[in-house]
């Protein structure tokens, strides 16, 4: 199969942390007295902001006199040059510099500062790792209203790094970033009222706040959605099997016991939960020949998720004899069920001829379904064969708007394929910079032909439309 495919349960609460700047608190000395905090200086964003995009584009005397206002103690500029070297814009990258800049920010009180140092010390950039200091720079973000910040602290809470884990305590941070718009927060928030995690389990609630993820564009949440109204109709205890999944996969020995038991009884969902963890190795030993046999389990039972990894194994002979008709049969009971992977990976199985008359009308219609649902890689699917014309009439407009889609959901390929269109005119005003930005992005994902474009268009760019490229890259948040 050539796009991607989770092979994981609906719910995990974990998640890569978002957002990345510095700022620490004040400590005490060992003298016991707090030391002088530092003067706070009157500040004009717009003009800092621009003056780091001067430096950045390596005009001469940008980056001293922003480097001047920084040693002066503006915290904008002073998070300005960390971020710098953070990325390696416009100067050498250099992780310590960067905690030292962000750091000195962080500590006159920018949110965003503090969070990103959080972050530097959640995942050991530039400064030995220190979960317990992370959870103390994102609560100081948060406590200022930081979305982002209150997001990261909440799912410190929720899986106890760096603090005593809390559900409750996870809960409420949830909230403070959903109540801001953040789709990740509202995701997680409806993952704590389905699951009945630190607050009581409500599956009208949750399905409200999934809604709200789900209107974001979030493919997970809308998954979660459908299995809600699947469950009020089958009334399987799916949330059960996940909650055990959750503990089983961190090495709780009765978790696992226990849910293996379910499968064994015949729990569907336990079947599937089963098969996942052998598929990838975490709690049991990775057994792909297992991970088969208890997804068979589930599929033959009628579980979407279970049919759709099932019909993936097939396609891909993972741990059992590669057979493309196989992998049909089953990727199309989960299509037919609206599991989005199984509409994907069916359409991507009548695009290519794989195991049926290749049919790409078929494709697009499949395509089409998954891509309704949020799911990125069949929104980049849909829109190549729109930008090519295969399957459907050739719309580069419409091509431009189901690519977009997906890279904003941080799909690298979609991002590089967007980048083209930019850099081509196609379906879309000429716009290097933009193109420029949209492959930074997709070569930060691992996309190799837009690392190989970047120093291509970079040669076309004057230093003023390289530094603007780099700031939208830097913006760029996923949806």
């Amino acid at each position: 199969m050539k796009t991607p495919r989770l092979f994981v349960p609906i719910l995990v609460l974990a998640v890569t942390l978002l957002g990345c700047e510095t700022m620490p608190t004040q400590e005490k000395t060992t003298s016991g007295t707090v030391p002088p905090q530092p003067i706070k200086v009157a500040e004009n964003k717009a003009e800092i902001e621009a003056l780091a995009n001067n430096a950045i584009a390596g005009y001469i005397g940008a980056l001293p006199e922003l480097r001047i206002k920084a040693e002066k103690g503006s915290a904008i500029a002073q998070a300005a040059l960390g971020e710098m070297y953070q990325n390696g814009f416009g100067v050498t990258k250099d992780e310590v510099e960067a905690v030292k800049w962000t750091r000195k920010a962080a500590d006159q009180g920018l949110a965003k500062a503090q969070n990103n140092l959080g972050e530097m010390y959640r995942t050991g950039l530039g400064v030995a790792k220190d979960e317990v200091e992370a959870v103390k720079w994102y609560r100081k973000a948060a406590d200022q209203g930081d979305a982002i910040a209150q997001l990261n602290l909440g799912v410190m809470y929720a899986d106890g790094l760096g603090v005593a884990k809390d559900e409750v305590e996870a809960v409420k941070w949830f909230r403070k970033a959903a109540d801001q718009g953040d789709a990740n927060a509202q995701f997680f928030l409806g993952v704590m009222y389905r699951t009945g995690l630190g607050v009581a389990k409500d599956a009208v609630e949750a399905a409200k706040w999934f809604r709200k993820a789900a209107d974001q564009g979030d493919a997970e949440a809308q998954r979660n959605l459908r299995a809600i109204k699947a469950q009020e109709k089958t009334g399987l205890k799916e949330t059960e099997s996940i909650a055990l999944y959750e503990k089983a996969i961190k090495g709780d020995a009765k978790a696992l016991a226990e849910l293996r038991g379910r499968a064994e009884k015949g729990d569907a969902y336990a079947q599937f939960n089963l098969g996942a963890m052998y598929r990838t190795g975490q709690g049991v030993a990775k057994d792909e020949g297992e991970a088969v046999k208890w997804y068979r389990k589930g599929a033959d039972q009628g579980n979407a998720e279970a049919q759709s990894n099932l019909g993936l194994m097939y396609a891909e002979g993972r741990g059992v004899a590669k057979d493309e008709v196989e992998a049909v049969k089953w990727l199309r009971k989960a299509a037919d069920q609206g599991d989005a992977y199984g509409q994907a990976g069916l359409g991507i199985m009548y695009r290519d001829g794989l195991g049926v008359v290749k049919d790409e009308v078929e494709a697009v219609k499949w395509y089409r379904k998954a891509a309704d649902q949020g799911f990125a890689a069949a929104q980049s699917n849909l829109g190549v064969m729109y930008r090519t014309g295969f399957g459907v009439a050739k719309d580069e407009v419409e091509a431009v708007k189901w690519t977009r889609k997906a890279a904003d959901q941080g799909l690298a390929k979609a991002q590089f394929n967007l980048g083209a269109m930019y850099a081509n005119g196609q379906g879309v005003a000429k716009d290097e910079v933009e193109a420029y930005k949209w492959w930074l992005l997709a070569g930060a994902g691992g996309d190799e032909i837009a690392k190989g474009n970047i120093g291509l268009i970079e040669k076309n760019l004057t230093p003023a439309q390289r530094a603007e490229g780099q700031k939208r890259a830097s913006e760029f948040k996923k949806k």
